[in-house]
């Protein structure tokens, strides 16, 4: 059950972060990016066509590596795109037109919390979005180069896409394409291992009744 806990948490945080990266306007990740430049040619929010893409590519990683798939997978697909609308939207609210030292600061606190939401996702372990899905495919499955080629390749189609698009790309995309690595590795180590670890410790050490 912490897993779980864990799995939900980290991506309502991560959708959250996309709806904050899509308020302040500085880039926003690769995938995001996509859909976004999706969504705009037909005038659709993001949630909708999160969840049109991410199944599309859900069905392709069933039929080719169900594996990859757990509930994870499912939580990403139906709560991300609410996610980020949601915060979006009461970014809106609360901060209709920031100053654009505001979006820095916004944008900075931003990578944090996307970088913590990763974390727990991924130390859950219940499985992967489909996004992760593809390049993961194309490396292990069919050998086509190594995970981190396979990775920038699709980060780099996407942000083309996007790009023609009229999706924001900008700072925000650079850090999150080569720089969010190191601080989700540091949220993994310093905080979901520990939590998670420390669950399975005490659980382990619980006396068994009678």
């Amino acid at each position: 059950m912490r897993r779980r806990y864990m799995a939900v948490s980290g991506v309502m945080i991560c959708g959250a972060s996309v709806g904050v990266f899509q308020k302040i306007a500085l880039g926003t990740d690769p995938f995001t990016c996509f859909v976004t430049g999706i969504a705009n040619i037909f005038g659709s929010t993001y949630s909708t066509w999160y969840m049109i893409l991410t199944g599309i590519m859900l069905v392709g990683v069933i039929a080719l590596k169900r594996s990859y798939i757990g509930f994870a997978t499912l939580i990403n697909l139906f709560l991300t795109g609410f996610a980020a609308d949601a915060a979006h939207a009461f970014l809106d609210f609360l901060l209709p037109d920031p100053t654009f030292g505001m979006r820095c600061l916004l944008m900075a606190g931003n990578i944090l919390l996307m970088s913590f939401g990763a974390s727990l996702y991924y130390v859950a372990n219940l499985g992967v979005s489909a996004y992760d899905a593809v390049a993961l495919m194309a490396a292990e499955c069919y050998h086509l180069a190594s995970f981190r080629v396979c990775r920038v390749t699709t980060d780099v189609f996407c942000v083309a896409v996007g790009f023609f698009l009229s999706a924001d790309i900008g700072l925000g995309t650079v850090i999150t394409a080569f720089f969010m690595g190191p601080v989700v590795q540091w949220f993994t180590e310093h905080f979901a291992l520990p939590l998670l670890q420390g669950h399975l410790r005490r659980r382990r050490h619980q006396p068994v009744e009678a």
